[in-house]
């Protein structure tokens, strides 16, 4: 076999054709020899043979065979020429079509998902041939497109040759918009609320109307009621009955129907809650009741009992019980803890030579005073109790960790001999239902429970204990979804007095102050009850009130003694006192005739005290003001917590600053009055 000549060794690019001699390198040999075949046809053949070969792909290997062939410096410089003048054509190339994929690019309008284009090998003449594309295994294996003419590539190469601007720009393909649902276009449709599901006699409760002033009842259409109370009632002013009492009366007189030492039938009554708005007459419905029940008694026992969260609140039900039972042989006692222990027990018993007299047939206490009582005071019996009422019932719920109600109830229970002669007599402890249980007929214990926020809670309302409970209530019970009744869907939590207007004032917190000052001497109130959150703060408004002037002004607050506070509300209800400025104690039933405005300077935390605070006028079907003053932060929980209540009509009174500026200067006056006076007291204090 003739041996090539040592000049053929450089090839033409992508070729197997020698660049000089135009002989074909021979890759059939067995032995792949480094040797060229001289054929036995002219050298005219020899272009046509290498359009032929260039037809096909050759893979070759340039490993340590290629890189013992020496290649010159001339050879080095031919192939970086070659390559210089490809990468130039390939950046005029990218030049040129650049607009054009520019252009294409913002005409698309929706979104584009690029196909990846095949691998596209050269041939000889440089055209561009498309190979089918390969399965995936295959595309992932690396080709080797090293030549001799080519050499090995840098990296920054083999990056630009990865995008050949030489080939056809890759067409953006419209392909339609992907299923699927638009944010946004939908119309939102209010969630209905779910109600709680809630024992039987709290979710369908007997209605009670809240108008004050338009459904009431003449005295005459209840007959019930004795003939000397309606004659005190007469006398006191009543003609009618509002529409709580209208509906609790009756209800307390027919369970009382055969005296008060046994229940209707021999059964055990029901125990009764009142939720009703204040000034409602609830005090009435429950007093009237239980002293026609006790008129016909014979021998004194306490047979009712009244427990009330405050020491004022029971003064004024003590006061009412008073009125109605003084042409009675009845006896009310009032044990509060104004008077001492002993003082008390003398209104309670007397001990005799056969042991000790009741003196009393209702007793008015507090829950402390009344454990007291129970503990250290000879001869205080409740085994003849028949009424045990719950005034404010939701505080007193609260105040249960004084564990009050128990000791109440085992005292009303207590036997001291129970296997004696008269264990028959005595009475026990509510069961269920059965013919055991009801043969024997025995005085019952009943429970009234009422107040203006009665909660609807039933953890909390098995603390106390009822028997099969019937609830009176000024708002609907829960509908079911099948009811047709429609349900007002501003129908809130607690109810409201009708005559009430609510107001509330945006303000800073250095200008609340001269707010209540315009209100009260602007707007000409005689008689204004403002409420604080603590008992430091009014302390401190009633100090800066005396400093600037022009209103009698007066501080109620556990500061004070009973006897004093009874002075101040006294002054307050003769119209002595312009402006009351009061905590959390006068919030709870406090019944102060005549009251036009009511300003919580301190915006309560809870809906509760809203509703007891403005409670404090409006009452009685009379009309009343109420305006909260709130500070940019408080607006948002307050407006929320009212809304879900269902305040009717909560308007927004702003006071602009030209109102307040003629007070600015005695504002400021009283301030620094007010600095010098709180150093004083902090002195006592610390002497």
């Amino acid at each position: 076999m003739p041996v090539a000549a040592p000049c053929c060794r450089q090839l033409l690019p992508g070729t197997d054709v020698c660049a000089k001699c135009s002989r074909t390198r021979d890759v059939t040999s067995a032995s792949r020899s480094q040797g060229w075949l001289t054929s036995s046809k002219s050298v005219e053949e020899e272009p046509r043979r290498a359009a032929a070969m260039a037809l096909f792909h050759i893979a070759r290997y340039a490993g340590p065979e290629a890189a013992g062939l020496g290649d010159t410096e001339a050879e080095a410089g031919g192939r970086a020429r070659v390559l210089l003048e490809r990468l130039q054509n390939r950046a005029r190339e990218r030049e040129q079509r650049q607009p054009e994929l520019e252009s294409t690019g913002t005409a698309a309008e929706a979104p584009v998902r690029r196909r990846r284009r095949p691998r596209r090998r050269r041939g000889v003449s440089g055209s561009v041939a498309e190979k089918p594309e390969a399965p995936r295994a295959k595309r992932q294996k690396v080709e080797d497109d090293v030549d001799a003419g080519r050499g090995e590539e840098t990296p920054e190469e083999l990056s630009e040759s990865a995008e050949d601007p030489g080939e056809s720009p890759q067409e953006d393909v419209q392909r339609p918009p992907a299923p699927g649902r638009v944010l946004g276009d939908f119309a939102r449709k209010k969630v209905p609320k779910v109600q709680p599901f809630l024992p039987a006699w709290l979710a369908k409760p007997s209605c009670v109307k809240k108008s004050v002033t338009e459904d009431l009842t003449p005295i005459e259409d209840i007959p019930e009621v004795h003939p000397d109370l309606q004659k005190q009632l007469r006398a006191n002013g009543i003609s009618s009955y509002f529409p709580v009492q209208a509906a609790v009366i009756p209800a307390l007189l027919e369970s009382a129907d055969n005296g008060f030492l046994v229940g209707r039938g021999g059964y055990q009554p029901s125990d009764l809650c009142v939720s009703a708005p204040t000034g409602s007459g609830k005090t009435l419905a429950f007093v009237i009741p239980v002293v026609q029940a006790l008129l016909h008694r014979v021998v004194c026992h306490i047979r009712a009992l009244v427990v009330l969260p405050t020491k004022e609140l029971a003064q004024q039900v003590s006061k009412v019980f008073n009125i109605y039972t003084d042409t009675t042989p009845l006896r009310v006692a009032l044990v509060t803890g104004q008077k001492s222990l002993a003082k008390e027990q003398e209104s309670l018993v007397q001990k005799t030579a056969d042991g000790f007299c009741c003196l009393a047939d209702i007793v008015v206490a507090t829950p402390g005073r009344l454990v007291d009582h129970i503990d250290q005071t000879p001869g205080f019996s409740l085994q003849q109790l028949r009424f045990l009422i719950i005034d404010e019932a939701d505080r007193m719920i609260d105040s249960m960790h004084q564990s009050w109600l128990p000791r109440v109830v085992a005292a009303a229970f207590y036997t001291e001999d129970p296997t004696g002669s008269c264990a028959l007599l005595q009475r026990t402890q509510p069961q269920a239902v059965t013919a055991a249980s009801t043969c024997i007929p025995q005085m019952p214990l009943q429970k009234l429970l009422f107040s203006a926020t009665l909660t609807q809670n039933p953890e909390k309302l098995q603390r106390l204990g009822l028997y099969q409970p019937r609830l009176f209530s000024t708002r609907l019970g829960h509908q079911s979804p099948r009811d047709t009744v429609e349900v007002d869907e501003n129908l809130g939590k607690y109810t409201f007095p009708v005559g009430l207007t609510h107001h509330y004032v945006p303000c800073r917190l250095s200008s609340k102050p001269l707010i209540v000052f315009h209100l009260v001497l602007g707007m000409n109130f005689s008689r204004a009850l403002c409420f604080t959150n603590s008992r430091e703060n009014s302390h401190r408004l009633f100090l800066l009130a005396q400093a600037f002037g022009g209103v009698s002004v007066a501080e109620f607050s556990s500061r004070y003694g009973p006897g004093q506070r009874k002075k101040i509300l006294k002054q307050f209800e003769q119209g002595k006192i312009q402006l009351l400025i009061s905590t959390d104690a006068t919030a709870r039933g406090i019944d102060v005739q005549g009251v036009e405005l009511v300003i919580n300077y301190d915006a309560p935390q809870y809906l509760r005290t809203y509703v007891h605070r403005v409670g404090r006028t409006a009452r009685a079907g009379k009309t009343g003001q109420a305006f909260t003053l709130l500070l940019k932060v408080q607006e948002r929980k307050f407006l929320q917590m009212v809304s879900e209540a269902g305040v009717p009509e909560l308007a927004c009174h702003e006071v602009p600053r030209k109102l307040l500026q003629p007070l600015v200067a005695r504002y400021e006056t009283a301030l620094s009055q007010l600095e010098k006076t709180v150093k004083e007291e902090q002195k006592l204090k610390a002497a």
